[in-house]
């Protein structure tokens, strides 16, 4: 028997048909060479031997008596692996496009899981037909958010997969090992570790508050020594900060890994501020287009991990994370000084995240949290979604993006290959737009999702990222040269120029830069005309006009 910590049990509080809290990936497959047979049946096996290798498996929920408390983690007393490893109907002979996968997996991902079960589902497609020709399989993973977090999602995949195409010897699950069902449980045992639990938490409250109180109080005597003033800044409203219903669009994209991280790491930056820029880069494409840009900048919220590093525990996967506000600089058409704003918005999150990072709290008090979050919390929100007030109201974000850092390696599921990793999360009323990225395998993954209503033209938001990433090399990349093989290539990073009083176009200076990694076709970069807006004058003014000669970004539907 374990209870639900406070911020997992958030996620089941405020779920709603509207609303889904589970998180998940699409994964296209390469198959074994020569394999014949269901693809379904042997993901049902392989899954069906490892069950006992995560608890997120096995274990399902039970309610407190009267809802006092946060429900509890117990052992189902069997799984029915049928029932969470599906079939999506498709075969050899009747293949599925890879856009009707992606509108297949929008409706999956809209509905609910079934709590009575384990809270996960599996979805399995037999062959999918890629725009190339090329034929696939699929595999569609979704497990509440109450579980898992994302990069506990990760550490989820490294348990349940494999590193090469002959799947590991796994050993049985040890028959002697106690399990803990709900036949065990008494109403008095439940209620009993209600009341022990929130004292639990209130005395770890009152131990936090003096180092809290402290660490505050230094944030703001640095920030008042700065000249800084803390103050809250909203966001701009958008056709993102809606309503929702049920109705999703579900959409991916595909980059180089290495090209990317090489182009952050020529800016001073990281590979998350080279990624923000670009989803910075083409959602002000977007709203040019369709819509029109605010004057303020777009704010995304960020999720942070709080995880150790290295943490690897897949026993352990529930959420530990908090939220980051991190300003886009939408508003500034110079596509460098965008840059430099990303970076100085990351930079002030790093700095206090730093600080905070130890006082956030991934829990609260269990004792009548299903009535006070489930209850008046559930029904506020519901109200602010339905209402029309979400489109009203100001808001503290625009968008949720969440970098995921993902295997660096290519993974196996029953002999199969995954390809891709798009990772699929959450919108809610007012938050109606989620860019989820995960690195895997050499490659940056992108998974869009949206309430149906809030991007009517998903495929243009694709376009306008793979515009972005080429404007970026045309920006920041230079030609590869093939260096010899004893001799390593020296790099060194080039800093961002400030911007000028006499409003000239920063340049970037560049020495020994990181050679960008070459991929098949050279690549030219398109006009940002295409998207309702003129490409800026500094992608032909700059001073660095050279492009590294790499292939351009991989749309992942058709």
């Amino acid at each position: 028997m374990k209870s639900l910590t406070g911020l997992d049990a958030t996620f089941l509080y405020l779920e709603t048909p509207e609303m889904p809290m589970h998180v998940g990936a699409l994964n296209l497959c390469e198959l074994p060479a020569g394999f014949k047979g269901s693809f379904h049946q042997a993901v049902k096996e392989h899954i069906g031997k490892r069950l006992h290798l995560a608890p997120v498996f096995s274990r399902k929920l039970v309610a407190m008596p009267f809802d006092l408390g946060h429900p509890l983690w117990v052992e189902a007393e069997s799984v029915d692996i049928g029932f969470h490893v599906r079939r999506v109907p498709c075969s050899a002979q009747k293949p599925m496009t890879l856009a009707q996968a992606h509108t297949v997996v929008a409706r999956l991902h809209s509905e609910l899981i079934d709590r009575s079960h384990p809270l996960w589902e599996f979805y399995v497609f037999d062959a999918i037909k890629l725009p190339s020709g090329e034929r696939v399989a699929g595999f569609f993973s979704k497990i509440h958010h109450a579980a898992l977090d994302g990069k506990g999602g990760v550490m989820l995949a490294n348990a349940m997969l494999d590193m090469g195409p002959v799947p590991r010897e796994v050993a049985p699950p040890d028959p002697a090992r106690r399990r803990h069902t709900a036949s065990g449980l008494t109403a008095g045992k439940m209620i009993g570790s209600v009341f022990s639990s929130s004292l639990g938490q209130l005395a770890k409250l009152a131990r936090s508050l003096p180092a809290a109180a402290g660490t505050l109080a230094r944030q703001t005597a640095t920030g008042a020594a700065g000249g800084a003033r803390p103050r809250m800044k909203l966001a701009p409203p958008t056709p993102f900060n809606t309503g929702i219903s049920p109705d999703r669009v579900f959409v991916t994209a595909t980059l180089p890994l290495a090209e990317c991280k090489a182009m952050g790491k020529a800016v001073g930056g990281s590979l998350n501020d080279l990624l923000l820029w670009i989803c910075s880069t083409a959602l002000r494409s977007y709203l040019a287009q369709h819509h029109s840009l605010p004057e303020k900048s777009l704010v995304a919220a960020m999720p942070v991990s709080l995880r150790e590093a290295g943490a690897s525990d897949a026993a352990e996967l529930g959420n530990q994370v908090s939220m980051s506000l991190v300003e886009l600089g939408t508003q500034i058409a110079h596509p460098l000084k965008r840059m430099n704003a990303i970076m100085a918005s990351t930079g002030k999150v790093k700095t206090s995240m730093q600080s905070l990072k130890s006082l956030l709290p991934t829990d609260y008090p269990s004792l009548l949290a299903p009535w006070l979050v489930g209850g008046a919390g559930k029904a506020a929100l519901n109200a602010y979604g339905k209402s029309g007030m979400a489109g009203r109201l100001p808001m503290v974000a625009n968008l949720a993006i969440s970098n995921v850092p993902g295997p660096p390696v290519p993974l196996y599921l029953a002999g199969a290959k995954f390809l891709s990793f798009h990772p699929l999360s959450i919108v809610l009323h007012g938050l109606a737009l989620n860019i989820t990225i995960q690195t895997y395998a050499g490659h940056v993954d992108f998974g869009i999702v949206a309430g149906k209503k809030a991007l009517p033209h998903a495929q243009d938001l694709v376009r306008a990222i793979e515009h972005a990433f080429a404007q970026a090399q045309a920006l920041l990349g230079e030609p590869a040269e093939p260096a010899p093989a004893a001799a390593p290539v020296k790099t060194r990073k080039a800093a961002v120029a400030s911007a000028t009083p006499s409003g000239k176009p920063p340049s970037v200076k560049r020495a020994a830069g990181p050679k960008i990694s070459t991929i098949r076709n050279k690549t030219t970069t398109p006009d940002a005309s295409s998207h309702g807006t003129t490409r800026s004058p500094s992608l032909r003014t700059s001073k660095t006009k050279t492009r590294a000669k790499t292939g351009p970004a991989r749309r992942s539907a058709a």
